[in-house]
């Protein structure tokens, strides 16, 4: 559906205005769709965004400050949902050598095996929410990278 339809509003100032209202709002439904998907799984977007990034590092720990810097949600609190994610044994936290206040943190067996689970429903979903194909994929990759440029 086009956005003039999703959001009612027929003008725009200019098609640099529309297309930032655009993939602001095709974000937060993409956000959305995700939320509902991860809610089967009984985790979030953010604790998702986590677990990934530690599945990256296996079979290294990392520090929370470290994962926060890759987290697309810049503003999450991530002590917060560490602790989440410990609660469910989908993470390790060991004290940090170096620094008493500090963590490190690795994805367990459990969160291995929840990514594993989740990677083989998630290629099919993002292909059937998208509705486009590979080519038009890595058109879109390529121009939102230039966006951000």
């Amino acid at each position: 559906m086009k956005i003039e339809e999703e959001i009612k509003q027929a003008k725009f100032r200019n098609a640099h205005q529309k297309a930032v209202i655009n993939l602001l709002y095709t974000a937060n439904w993409l956000l959305d769709k995700n939320a509902s998907f991860f809610k089967g799984y009984g985790i979030t977007n953010q604790q998702f965004n986590i677990l990934r990034i530690l599945r990256g590092q296996h079979p290294k720990k990392i520090s929370g400050s470290e994962i926060k810097s890759r987290m697309i949600d810049k503003n999450s609190d991530v002590s917060r949902l560490l602790d989440r994610l410990l609660t469910k044994n989908l993470i390790e936290k060991t004290p940090c050598p170096n620094d008493k206040r500090a963590a490190d943190v690795m994805i367990s067996q459990k969160g291995l095996d929840l990514l594993h689970e989740i990677d083989e429903k998630m290629d099919a979903t993002d292909v059937k929410t998208l509705g486009i194909s590979s080519e038009e994929a890595e058109a879109l990759n390529n121009l939102l990278d230039r966006c951000r440029g």
